[in-house]
């Protein structure tokens, strides 16, 4: 019996390693947990090939999205937006702007971002310009010109 086998896991496993890595492992713990909860797969030369040509599709898709990323990025950061609300003597808002606001100001000038990427710490609460970082990949980010004026 072997002390230990190689085996390509499937999924990201805790503690053991992540998903398309070929790892050792003692033969039972394949066999007994990582090979019937399908968290694993034996590592043969086709599965082996397999996992290598998935890898090098998905460093391509990556690259691909950091350039379309970066490309929104450039858009972004050149783009100033405007939103109107209305507003006190003193210059606070009656309401505030959040990234819902920003995302539909964003649309309208012809840019679809996801509000969920828009990282605004808390919501606009006075009159004012304001620079809000949007990330759009996770290494890829941009600047975000807001300028809130009264109604």
């Amino acid at each position: 019996m072997p002390a230990n086998i190689q085996v390509i896991l499937q999924q990201d496993v805790d503690k053991v390693g992540k998903s398309g890595e070929l790892i050792r492992v003692r033969p039972g713990f394949a066999r007994n947990y990582l090979l019937p909860r399908e968290l694993a797969v034996t590592a043969t030369t086709a599965a082996v090939h397999r996992i290598e040509h998935e890898r090098a599709v998905a460093i391509a898709r990556a690259e691909k999205a950091k350039r379309e990323a970066q490309a929104s990025a450039d858009r972004l950061s050149a783009l100033a937006i405007t939103i109107v609300q209305k507003a006190g003597e003193d210059g606070r808002l009656f309401g505030s702007v959040t990234t819902k606001d920003l995302e539909a100001a964003l649309k309208a000038q012809g840019v679809t971002i996801d509000r969920r990427k828009i990282h605004l710490p808390e919501a606009i609460k006075a009159v004012g310009s304001y620079q809000i970082p949007v990330k759009l990949v996770s290494d890829v980010s941009a600047i975000l010109k807001v300028e809130v004026v009264a109604k």
